[in-house]
């Protein structure tokens, strides 16, 4: 059995865990509006649109949960996530000095596409999106989606000890394979890993005991 196989059968073979996980998409930022690939860069802000969603997000949870809820804090580190969470956090009542980070995350690292424009990749013959799937493909230089379900997979396991429900800010590409992954989503054919139906930006889904349920359907978009 080869590694990614071998951790597929593991993650498979474990109980889900007791708690909820609410898992939230950023909202848009100044690299979506402008159509550039933003993948693994640290710091693009959000717009007033973005901005808007996570109120949107933030009161959809405090109309679920109410104020000051037992939820664990967890975020990408990049800028987008954090300032997404800060505003949800503010409409909970709870501190966002809390929340922990973890590099495994971050989106897909879209290599030498990196801050390039959809528009001019596209002028030069190169497909970024696959259209049947929403998914990018993979960049040059860049990361495949069996490294994202890896990397995602590991950070399950390592927080698997969090007690009661939690909530994690990422990002389009790693949440649908997050959201894949803790499903137990079939790989996806040419792609090697699970990846559930994309979101809008500003997004939020309830997994409990490994079954999704879409609490909130963000107004933002983006290819992934």
């Amino acid at each position: 059995m080869d590694s990614n196989a071998q951790m597929r059968s593991q993650t498979a073979a474990k109980s889900p865990r007791s708690g909820r996980d609410y898992i939230a998409r950023h909202g848009e930022t100044v690299f979506n509006a402008a159509g550039r690939l933003q993948g693994e860069h640290l710091h693009t802000p959000l717009t007033r649109a973005g901005f808007a969603q996570a109120d949107e997000m933030g009161r959809a949870l405090r109309e679920k949960l109410g104020p000051k809820p037992a939820l664990t804090l967890w975020a990408s580190p990049t800028g987008r996530a954090l300032q997404t969470l800060a505003v949800i956090a503010e409409h909970l009542d709870l501190d966002w000095h809390a929340a922990r980070t973890d590099s495994r995350l971050v989106e897909i690292d879209t290599g030498d596409w990196g801050g390039r424009y959809y528009t001019d990749l596209a002028a030069e013959g190169l497909t970024v999106v696959d259209r049947a799937t929403g998914l990018l493909h993979p960049a040059p230089n860049g990361e495949d989606y069996p490294a994202i379900a890896e990397r995602v997979s590991g950070w399950l396991a390592d927080t698997d000890g969090d007690a009661g429900d939690r909530l994690v800010i990422l990002h389009g590409i790693s949440s649908r394979v997050l959201r894949g992954v803790m499903t137990g989503g079939a790989d996806l054919p040419g792609y090697g890993a699970p990846a559930l139906p994309g979101l809008p930006q500003g997004s939020l889904v309830q997994i409990e005991h490994g079954v999704e349920t879409v609490l909130h359907r963000g107004a933002g978009h983006a290819p992934a």
